[in-house]
């Protein structure tokens, strides 16, 4: 009797990934869950302990699946792995993997596509979840939810967006997708600015968006500014870049301090696109209305995080409203990814080619 073949399912919070893993023969597979996710092996606050534990915890498994760029697997993690023959991933890149140390092993690494909107990677989602965060951060939602369940009535006024100034930092997909909605649902005028953004491009994006490049008084519809101009000028400013080594803590004291006392900050990209003490700093100091989060530097968030710890809100702090990573988070496209990694399990193990192969 063969031994069964070690899987490990990493970081499905949800279960969603349960259901589809029973469809591998039970004398083939030893399939475990864990939904904890331990502190990135490569952070410098990890301790040593907690990195001990995780190789520990991974050691045993042939295949892992993982969640994209939840657990992060640097090339230290990669070679301490001997056992290690296929690692999944959900959508079609993940930037915690460090490809180049799977290939020298010729370890392959697999993603996922979202069927139900082939070519988004989830970002039909990221685009509502953004803009239900502006929505709620500027009609106050969580706080009166919070303060009508606990017996009391209104807080404080709510603003409208009608007119008002959304700043998007980067104008790829995500950020074109969040200002079409804004423009065209609210009346926000719109400006951007990135490191390499130019005036005609955003124009170009104007265009595919279904809008004018400019309106009857000679205004562009979609503004390229300065990075300066964007963070003095916005009501909300939203932040849509990928994570690099060139944007990596790009938002400093700096960019935040230049905000309008009325403006509120969003970030739904990636947390350390942001130098995370410099924005509490800006919010326990009330210097700006209020931000919206649904990313932060280490996720799940330490249960003694100034973000959850706080008392955001009181004693002249600015309002800050959390969401836990949920920007992807849809269950049919989860559900999706989950089916393909088992096709792909199946697929390796019988020798047969491998779909959506990430190198």
């Amino acid at each position: 009797m063969s031994i069964p073949i070690k899987v490990a399912v990493l970081d499905d919070y949800q279960g969603i990934s349960e259901p589809k893993f029973k469809a591998l023969d039970p004398a083939k597979y030893q399939v475990e869950f864990f939904k904890d996710t331990l502190l990135p092996y490569n952070h410098p606050d990890t301790p040593q302990d907690v990195k001990e534990k995780l190789v520990k915890r991974l050691e045993p498994f042939a295949v892992i699946s993982t969640m994209r760029e939840r657990t992060p697997f640097p090339r230290d993690l990669v070679s301490r792995l001997p056992n290690l023959k296929l690692i999944l991933t959900t959508g079609n890149r993940n930037l915690a993997l460090d490809l180049e140390a799977f290939e020298e092993r010729g370890i392959p690494v697999v993603g996922a596509v979202d069927k139900t909107r082939p070519g988004s990677v989830g970002s039909v989602s990221t685009t509502e979840h953004c803009v239900a965060m502006i929505l709620a951060a500027t009609r106050n939602i969580a706080q009166d939810d919070h303060e009508v369940k606990s017996g009391g009535w209104q807080t404080v006024p709510a603003v409208s967006l009608s007119g008002r100034v959304l700043g998007t930092v980067g104008l790829g997909r995500l950020g074109v997708a969040v200002a079409k909605i804004m423009h065209a649902a609210f009346g926000m005028r719109v400006i951007a600015w990135s490191s390499n953004l130019t005036q005609d491009a955003a124009d170009e994006q104007a265009k595919a968006a279904g809008f004018s490049v400019e309106n009857s008084a000679g205004e562009k519809t979609f503004k390229v500014v300065t990075k300066e101009e964007l963070y003095q000028t916005a009501d909300v400013v939203s932040v849509h870049l990928v994570l690099s080594d060139r944007s990596r803590g790009g938002i400093t004291s700096k960019e935040l301090s230049l905000m309008k006392p009325s403006a509120i900050f969003v970030n739904t990209s990636r947390g350390p696109l942001v130098v995370e003490k410099d924005l509490q700093d800006i919010l326990e100091k009330g210097k700006i209305r209020a931000a919206a989060l649904d990313v932060f530097e280490i996720e799940p968030l330490p249960l003694d995080s100034k973000w959850r710890t706080t008392e955001w809100g009181n004693n002249g702090r600015s309002r800050v409203l959390l969401t836990p990573h949920m920007g992807y988070v849809e269950q049919d496209t989860l559900e999706g990814w989950y089916e393909q990694q088992v096709e792909n399990i199946q697929r390796w193990e019988k020798g047969e080619g491998l779909v959506q192969s990430l190198y």
